[in-house]
């Protein structure tokens, strides 16, 4: 029996990273149908990555040094993890026939396109399987819902963290767009990891939500994504959860600064997701909030919230 042929890709990496190569994933396996596609990636990430259509095994790896390929080598390797020489490094250890990844002068001999700074993540993903004679769809974003039930139905979720202070609106903001979404008839709820419980209920007691909205720290990834799923809403900032919002075609508004939103926001044909950005460019690892994210006003998010929900209502 012949043995099966192995695709090896590489994207060790956050929530946000993994949902926006979708769309190169499912351009790999229309290439090669018959080939096994192995997705290098935290093990965090195992439910998410099962409702990726594209990928047949999750080799667990928790960032860059730690890829261990266990077997006969890949017919072909895929960086979507940079462009770096360490992520090109972990990928030729497997002993690829061919990979495929964007060009670094440490590695003169390997072909690859530039890489451009200001290009938007999920495209740059498929220029490059373009570049290796891939065809990808850059719209081909959508995951179906988890199989676990949402704890909560048809909520507006408010996500008030993100990795960096940079990227964090200020508490109080998110606490009003929640008080009078409430004070409008909606379910609110607040949700976030478990080192951002303190911000979370922070959130929720200047919104006189109580305890019962909060569900930071009370979820795992696959509730979170299914409460997402089935939200009538996402209000965050530029973190994973507005990817998730995207992924399962949620309406969101999402405040952006001090990256832009065409390097990681929403698709720009999508009318039901919003970014918000005052147009100014910072640096996105500033211990202090952005002062372009400071732009973004409560009255902006919730007129723009207040459509969508009307949009949802109109048409079901």
């Amino acid at each position: 029996m012949a043995l099966t042929r192995t695709i090896l890709v590489l994207r060790a990496l956050g929530l946000g990273d993994l949902l926006t190569i979708v769309p190169a994933l499912r351009g790999i396996r229309s290439a090669h149908p018959g080939h096994r596609v192995v997705l290098a990636a935290p093990e965090a990430l195992r439910d998410l990555v099962g409702l990726i259509d594209a990928v047949d095994e999750l080799l667990p790896t928790a960032g860059l040094g730690a890829l261990r390929w266990p077997t006969a080598p890949p017919s072909l390797a895929v960086n979507l993890h940079g462009k770096g020489p360490e992520s090109i490094r972990d990928l030729l250890t497997a002993g690829p026939d061919a990979l495929l990844t964007h060009h670094n002068p440490e590695f003169p001999d390997l072909p690859g396109p530039a890489w451009r700074d200001d290009e938007h993540e999920v495209d740059r993903w498929c220029q490059l399987l373009e570049y290796g004679g891939i065809e990808a769809d850059p719209t081909a974003l959508l995951l179906p819902a988890p199989p676990r039930p949402a704890p909560e139905s048809n909520a507006v979720v408010i996500h008030p963290g993100a990795a960096y202070p940079a990227r964090r609106w200020p508490s109080e903001r998110f606490a009003r767009v929640a008080r009078e979404l409430v004070a409008d008839g909606h379910r609110v709820v607040i949700t976030g990891n478990r080192d951002e419980m303190r911000l979370a209920n922070a959130v929720a007691e200047k919104a006189g939500l109580p305890p019962s909205a909060v569900y930071a720290g009370r979820t795992d990834l696959t509730e979170l994504a299914a409460l997402v799923a089935d939200a009538a809403l996402i209000v965050c900032g530029d973190t994973g959860v507005g990817h998730l919002a995207t992924a399962f075609g949620t309406p969101s508004v999402v405040l952006f600064g001090p990256t832009p939103p065409n390097r990681w926001g929403p698709p720009p044909h999508a009318e039901h997701h919003i970014a918000l950005w005052a147009g100014t460019v910072g640096d996105p690892h500033a211990d202090y909030p952005d002062p372009g994210l400071l732009m973004v006003r409560p009255e902006h998010v919730l007129a723009v919230a207040a459509d969508l929900l009307g949009q949802r209502v109109r048409h079901g």
